[in-house]
């Protein structure tokens, strides 16, 4: 995987990375041996995929994404890439969890998000203090 790194005018101080999937085995150099971009978010959608990167690797170019981010992490020196990469992971990785401890009785759950705030009371608690609401 190739980075390049595109920076706006003066005025615009935002960076832009791309991410090039290259195969070395076609050719040593860029240009020759370019497979496609790696974009910002991989997904399939029922079986559809989105882009030409899910295109040419199909229900694997999740795993295969993580797989070249993370040699990526390794092998980078530069640490706006590196944070670039690490953002990127995060966008891809979507089963991540987040467990929230609850501030009744100190047990872990899943919140569920309500408007812009997430909960911070497990379903037990909850049915004690309000009762059953529906």
């Amino acid at each position: 995987m190739q980075v390049f790194k595109l920076e706006k005018g003066v005025r615009d101080s935002e960076t832009t990375y791309r991410f090039a999937v290259v195969d070395y085995s076609r050719a040593r150099s860029y240009p020759a041996n370019f497979v496609c971009m790696l974009p910002a978010k991989v997904e399939l959608v029922k079986g559809k995929t989105t882009n030409v990167f899910g295109g040419l690797f199909g229900d694997k170019s999740q795993d295969f994404a993580v797989e070249l981010l993370n040699k990526a992490l390794i092998s980078e020196k530069d640490d706006e890439v590196k944070t670039e990469i690490a953002r990127r992971l995060k966008l891809i990785d979507v089963k991540q969890v987040s467990l929230v401890k609850c501030s009744g009785c100190d047990r872990t759950f899943q919140p569920r998000k309500v408007r812009k705030h997430k909960q911070n009371l497990c379903p037990e608690c909850l049915k004690k203090r309000f009762g059953d609401r529906q």
